[in-house]
């Protein structure tokens, strides 16, 4: 399991919140909900990074390339946040503001899967 690079990125951070919860609404007005499975509610964070440096832009999409090349989660521990969690980055993207200077924005999905 790989560690995301120790780069931090700016503020402000979104945290999202996407529970799984299935609701079964019945004709009366009443609702029931489900849960599904132990781990329902999955964090998305959108992260970004203000005018970095190359070095650092290439080390961050060097990194999130590699993810999806190989289809691994990698830890990283959000602002703000207690703990590592585990994570899948579903999109990217590098903006140049300057010659020497970028902006990533990127998704990171929380997943949940077995420790080997």
């Amino acid at each position: 399991m790989a560690n995301f690079p120790g780069i931090e990125p700016s503020f402000p951070v979104r945290k999202i919140s996407k529970p799984r919860i299935k609701t079964i609404k019945f004709g009366d007005g009443y609702e029931h909900r489900i849960l599904f499975s132990l781990n329902q509610n999955p964090k998305i964070f959108n992260l970004t990074w203000k005018n970095i440096n190359e070095a650092d832009c290439d080390t961050i999409e060097s990194f999130l390339d590699d993810r999806a090349t190989d289809g691994d989660s990698f830890t990283y521990t959000p602002p703000n946040e207690s703990s590592a969690m585990e994570f899948k980055c579903t999109d990217w993207s590098k903006m140049t503001n300057f010659p020497t200077r970028s902006t990533i924005q990127a998704t990171f999905v929380q997943v949940f899967e077995p420790t080997s």
